[in-house]
């Protein structure tokens, strides 16, 4: 009997998911464990693995469509079985627009090829990491994603990525002779323009919200209307630690096998005084105040397709390293989809980090139901006055990051988030663990 695919319960409160892609097509051999289609959930998106090995036989619930959990969304034939399997993929024959459809049945052999190797590349786009936006342009366009190039983080491939290439194969026929040879098309699938269009694409186009950008949208409207937001902003000279990191680095990653990032140093700070100011890592639970007995750090991770913020539990009775690892290993994970629900859950601080894109500061939004957010700013160089041991002043440059707290004034004085801030800048000033 074939081994039913079914849509998994990505924790104890996920009712449904939506599949967002399928990884495979109808007839395509599948190993255990190996990434089969990918789902968003209300908590994370995320790659699920195949059951079994065999060929995949049956697709019964198409991309983009949402289901409860325990459906069976596919089949596999397993191995004994798959020489049983159906010949006719289909799921692939629906993808195919009308149009192809009519000139396959009128044309010659030769324009065959031209439109064959798009859908044979398609296994290829596991290693091309997008967005679900960017998939849906590329099957309308019957491109290849595995021939585009990424300029995104992690050598994603953005939206403007697309439109440039799908621009540049716009105008690659007109150039060419009618009786060129299929086998030159592949060649133009491998360049594009190095200047992005500077227009947005598509303008007018109505494009429905992912299940993310639902889910983001949703609760950052339920975060205003819950928490009395305020925020205040510290200036913080960071000279110390970028010396530090930059006389370090090469070290630390040749004995640990991990990058060494600014990121440890801003969580370490926090914590040191979440550890102090306790109230800043608390909930409000009705008219009571849940004061939470372990730290557990949301960290802010962007993707190209929305934002999420993964937890690093019990940051508190992490060293330096263990935070170094630990902020890293969630990144990667966050970005390859392979977070669990429980990777997301149970924060209880939150930090952002807007400068990496070069904000000065930014205003976040507290996390719910967190009580406040720290966000980074970007890291400048400035000049500064900076005083002596004898009360000298002098002006110098310094490297500056600005660093905001956004908190929820039901439950957190001004002098408290003052002091809880002031508290951070000293840590970061006067740095004096060692890395590791």
């Amino acid at each position: 009997m074939p081994t039913d695919i079914i849509m998994p319960q990505m924790g104890e409160s996920i009712v449904e998911g939506t599949i967002t892609k399928w990884l495979k097509k109808p007839g395509d051999k599948v190993q255990r464990d190996e990434p089969l289609f990918e789902i968003s959930t209300d908590k994370v998106d995320a790659e699920i693995p195949a059951p079994a090995s065999g060929v995949l036989q049956e697709i019964k619930v198409t991309e983009g469509t949402t289901v409860g959990v325990n459906t069976v969304v596919g089949t596999i034939a397993v191995d004994g079985e798959a020489a049983a399997a159906p010949s006719k993929p289909a799921a692939p024959a629906a993808e195919k627009p009308a149009a192809v459809k009519s000139e396959e049945k009128k044309a010659a052999p030769a324009p065959p090829p031209a439109v064959a190797p798009v859908p044979a590349a398609h296994e290829e786009e596991e290693e091309a990491r997008s967005s679900p936006l960017v998939r849906k342009i590329a099957r309308e366009h019957g491109v290849s994603l595995s021939q585009v190039a990424g300029t995104g983080l992690g050598g994603r491939i953005t939206k403007q990525d697309i439109m440039s290439f799908i621009e540049s194969q716009s105008s690659a026929p007109a150039a060419a002779p009618a009786s060129a040879p299929a086998a030159s098309a592949p060649a133009a699938f491998t360049s594009r323009p190095t200047a992005a269009p500077a227009s947005a694409p598509y303008p007018g186009d109505l494009v429905p919200l992912t299940n993310m950008r639902k889910i983001i949208a949703q609760r950052m409207i339920e975060s205003r209307r819950t928490s009395a937001h305020v925020h205040c902003m510290y200036e913080v000279d960071f000279t110390r630690i970028v010396n530090l990191r930059a006389k370090h680095k090469a070290g630390f990653e040749q004995r640990h096998g991990a990058r060494l990032t600014f990121m440890p140093f801003f969580v370490r700070a926090a914590v040191i005084a979440l550890q102090q100011w306790p109230i800043l890592n608390a909930t409000l639970e009705g008219d009571s105040v849940r004061y939470h007995r372990h730290i557990n750090m949301g960290i802010a991770v962007a993707l190209d397709w929305g934002l999420i913020v993964p937890v690093l539990k019990n940051a508190g009775d992490l060293n330096f390293l263990g935070l170094q690892r630990g902020i890293t290993d969630l990144g990667e994970r966050a970005r390859t989809k392979k977070l669990k629900p429980d990777d997301v859950e149970g924060s209880t601080f939150t930090v952002t980090n807007p400068g990496q894109f070069g904000a000065v500061f930014g205003l976040p939004i507290i996390n719910q139901p967190n009580s406040a957010i720290m966000g980074v700013g970007g890291i400048t160089k400035q000049p500064m006055v900076i005083t002596d041991k004898e009360g000298t002043d002098s002006i110098a440059i310094r490297s500056v990051v600005h660093l905001t707290l956004g908190y929820d004034h039901r439950l957190i004085d001004g002098a408290v988030a003052d002091q809880f801030m002031a508290l951070v800048k000293k840590n970061l000033e006067t740095w004096s663990e060692e890395v590791g």
